[in-house]
């Protein structure tokens, strides 16, 4: 059964991934350069400027900043379960 949580938080995490590409890729299109070789030091700074610039434009934070939330909070606690019952079963 660990295994499985185990599993969900990397698909979970590949998830949160790809969710940051599509917010550079979203923030290139509005003129903001994402140096993609900085982009894990500098992750925050560019999920706020995607939050920025969405509730500009339309008056709410857009769907990639909360898809990102989710999947990183869901990887935090698939894998803390998966954790705690590997080490529950030794």
């Amino acid at each position: 059964m660990s295994t499985l949580f185990l599993a969900l938080a990397i698909l979970s995490a590949l998830w949160g991934v790809v969710d940051f590409i599509l917010i550079a890729v979203a923030l290139d299109k509005r003129g903001i350069h994402v140096n993609m070789i900085l982009a894990r030091l500098f992750f925050f700074r560019y999920l706020n400027q995607y939050k920025i610039a969405t509730v500009s434009e339309t008056g709410r934070v857009g769907p990639l900043y909360y898809s990102y939330i989710a999947a990183m909070n869901i990887a935090l606690l698939c894998a803390v379960i998966g954790w705690m019952l590997r080490a529950a079963s030794s």
